[in-house]
């Protein structure tokens, strides 16, 4: 995960005495009785990529669209570039490039033809136009094919077209909400590259996913929302360090998987034990000494262990530890 000299840690910046771009300050919003989202309030400067991670159910998508002006907060105010988006909502949009998690495109359009109209969509005409559209499929890598249509392109192609429009009316923040799930490879490389390079231009980035590797490799700081708090926020090793000691240890199981964290979860240095699928992961203090004794409780509920993995800690085992879930749950 990029840390970069001049980051601070929570609160701080990516530039060195620089202002932050954006704002969430106390986000309250809740639908009927539920409370979505419980007094949220992070930063991001320019230049900065915020990781913003989450279980299912958090609240994170909630609070993208306060600060994306799609719903009106109960209580609180974000700021986009020194804009409310309570009080001055279309210059605060102005400065958001929004990339949804849907791909909102027409497939028998071509690529070009696609941003030439959300380009009008933005207010773009003529050279300034045509200029911003070569721009905006050059950072995506899709210069090559931009005149084929959009139905033959491959999933991943079709979500860094959704990107390029996003880009077309250079935004100074760009939101993107789970941008390489079901991507191919290669797509979903050139699309982490094309956020990376984003970021080291001053674009301020706010970035979800269910991929854990992609916010170490991209994010300066992450925050962690569960049940509508944000229950920690700071750069990986800041992060990382709350753990202590401990270690995460992953159980592959040929058998009943949740039975086996059952038993392993009352062994002592065992603090958590989650089941997923036929995987077992563990949370613990000390992991290589318990092994033994871990793999005895496991095998006594008639199930078998195929493999072990002692992974020493990092964003993963903090995210199990703060919120007792998988990112992918």
């Amino acid at each position: 995960m990029a840390e970069r000299s001049a980051t601070v840690a929570t609160g701080g910046t990516a530039e060195a005495g620089a202002a932050p771009l954006v704002s969430c300050d106390g986000l309250r919003k809740s639908f009927g009785d539920r409370v979505a989202v419980d007094g949220i309030s992070f930063r991001i400067a320019p230049g900065e990529a915020y990781g913003l991670l989450g279980p299912n159910g958090a609240g994170k998508t909630t609070t993208i669209s306060m600060l994306c002006g799609l719903l009106k907060p109960d209580a609180g105010d974000a700021t986009v570039a020194g804009h409310s988006m309570t009080a001055e909502a279309r210059a605060a949009k102005a400065a958001i490039g929004y990339v949804p998690q849907d791909v909102a495109l027409y497939p028998d359009l071509s690529a070009r033809e696609n941003l030439a109209f959300f380009g009008r969509l933005y207010g773009l005409r003529g050279s300034a136009l045509s200029a911003r559209v070569d721009a905006a499929l050059e950072i995506v890598g899709l210069a090559d094919r931009a005149d084929d249509r959009v139905s033959t392109y491959s999933g991943g192609m079709k979500r860094r077209v959704n990107i390029a429009a996003g880009l077309l009316h250079q935004p100074r923040l760009v939101v993107l909400d789970e941008p390489t799930v079901g991507v191919d490879p290669q797509s979903r490389n050139a699309i982490l590259e094309s956020v990376a390079a984003l970021s080291g231009e001053g674009v301020a980035i706010l970035y979800t996913s269910h991929y854990m590797e992609e916010v170490e490799r991209l994010c300066d700081r992450v925050g962690i929302v569960d049940a509508g708090r944000m229950v920690a926020e700071g750069t990986r090793r800041e992060l990382v360090a709350q753990l202590g000691e401990h270690d995460r240890i992953d159980l592959a199981i040929d058998g009943d998987a949740r039975a086996v964290a059952s038993a392993v979860r009352g062994l002592g240095g065992v603090d958590e034990a989650l089941a997923a699928d036929q995987q077992v992961t563990l949370l613990v203090s000390g992991g290589r000494g318990l092994l033994a004794e871990i793999i005895v409780a496991a095998t006594a509920t008639g199930a078998a262990v195929t493999s072990v993995d002692v992974v020493e800690p990092d964003l993963e085992a903090v995210f199990l530890h703060l919120t007792g879930k998988t990112l992918r749950d």
